[in-house]
């Protein structure tokens, strides 16, 4: 098998939600998502407050929009480091339109997430085929954004942290090693779902926010997720398993 077709990458965020809403168990986890329309936004912003406009196909973060709505007459986003104020929601929507260009962009019920040193993260979950064609979770790392930034993906400045040391400060440890088996099923099941009608896919990278509850939301699915971010752990191990089932199915 060459290495160019060891994998089927599936770019389109929203084909991807859609496969993942036909699965109960999955479709609780999955925030409120939908085309970004003139009126999806709008009637998001008015149930929501705060919403992640983001491009149907894209990598590393690029092109997110962090939207929000203060009190009836005040409209706010920031792309990168950059926050624009607005008097109305037309005015900004007009604003939004420049930069996505007519392309398809997504809007999607926005999850404030936890903070380390007061600074956003998330979690990336690595699930793999194994070599007896088994999906397993090899991997969970933390994601903390650049200061100011939007998106916590280390391309755009974010940096790693062990899951465990993010949620030190929120979990005891025994609800901690719980939480992250939870994580990890939700990652073999999401796989398997996914697998179910991409049958080319051998593996996926979940990126998954917490909410203050500790509720995990699955922001996307990456299918061919960098497997290199978990050579910032001390547990090397952790790594030389990636990368092994990696060579298996072909990838390197």
């Amino acid at each position: 098998m060459g290495k160019r077709d060891y994998r089927r990458h599936i770019t389109s965020k929203w084909l991807k939600t859609k496969v993942l809403l036909r699965n109960a168990a999955i479709a609780k986890y999955i925030p409120d998502t939908r085309k970004m329309r003139r009126n999806s936004l709008h009637d998001m912003l008015e149930t929501y407050g705060m919403v992640y406009v983001k491009p149907n196909s894209g990598t590393y973060g690029n092109g997110v929009m962090r939207v929000e709505r203060h009190g009836n007459s005040s409209y706010r986003f920031q792309a990168g480091t950059r926050a624009q104020e607005f008097s109305s929601f037309d005015e900004m929507y007009a604003a939004i339109l420049r930069r996505t260009r007519k392309r398809t962009y997504l809007a999607q019920k926005g999850i404030h997430l936890l903070k380390y040193n007061k600074r956003r993260f998330d979690l990336r979950v690595m699930v793999q085929l194994s070599p007896k064609r088994n999906w397993v979770t090899t991997g969970v790392i933390g994601r903390i954004a650049a200061p100011r930034k939007v998106v916590t993906n280390v391309h755009n400045g974010g940096t790693l942290k062990p899951v465990e040391t993010l949620l030190s400060a929120y979990t005891d440890t025994s609800r901690r090693a719980s939480f992250i088996r939870k994580l990890r099923s939700l990652g073999t099941t999401t796989a398997r779902q996914l697998h179910s009608k991409y049958k080319g896919i051998k593996e996926i990278g979940l990126d998954v926010a917490l909410d203050e509850r500790l509720h995990p939301w699955i922001l996307e699915v990456n299918t061919s997720p960098d497997p290199f971010i978990f050579l910032k752990l001390k547990d090397k191990r952790i790594f030389r398993r990636i990368y092994r089932y990696a060579k298996a199915y072909g990838k390197y």
